[in-house]
């Protein structure tokens, strides 16, 4: 969890108005977390820290590309990833409401930590179902494991159905 100290905003010395803090996300900090859906990424975060008396918002920017297993094919493709997401920090003594999406920060608070922050919102934005494309056209597709599939799926290997001739004795009963 060290490396993740990069990501912590030191806000106590900055002045009120904009801050932009630039980050460059890779695989290094998808191994932070145990049990992430993405391992491998080539991003790029940009965050817009805006600081006012009694509050902190971040906006995040974050482009590029996530590795992922395609569902299909089983083949390992990149998916392209556009986020914008805003988060709001309180400045605040008493604790607030879990229904607010809000972040509070205590007198004591001298920093804030947006790792776990960054890494929420790259893998909500990871497709629930993972396709490289259309099957077989783009050149990450296992067109044999697709092959491999539609056979296996269209039922070419039927056994023959061989009835007992008990039932057929059992079809003369009316």
């Amino acid at each position: 969890m060290k490396s993740l100290r990069t990501y912590a905003i030191p806000f106590t010395g900055l002045k009120l108005g904009k801050h932009e803090f630039d980050y460059v996300i890779t695989d290094a900090f998808f191994d932070e977390f145990e049990y992430s859906l993405v391992k491998k990424a080539n991003l790029q975060c940009k965050v817009e820290l805006e600081k006012q008396e009694t509050m902190l918002i971040l906006n995040f920017h974050i482009t590029g590309d996530i590795q992922l297993t395609c569902d299909k094919c089983l083949a390992d493709y990149p998916q392209q990833v556009d986020i914008k997401e805003q988060q709001i920090a309180k400045f605040s003594d008493e604790p607030v409401d879990e229904d607010e999406e809000v972040i509070a920060l205590t007198k004591n608070d001298h920093e804030i930590n947006i790792a776990g922050l960054i890494y929420e919102y790259i893998n909500v934005a990871a497709p629930f179902i993972a396709t490289c494309g259309n099957e077989g056209n783009t050149p990450y597709c296992d067109k044999d494991m697709l092959d491999r599939l539609t056979k296996l799926s269209a039922g070419d290997e039927q056994p023959e159905q061989q009835i007992d001739p008990r039932w057929d004795a059992l079809k003369n009963i009316k």
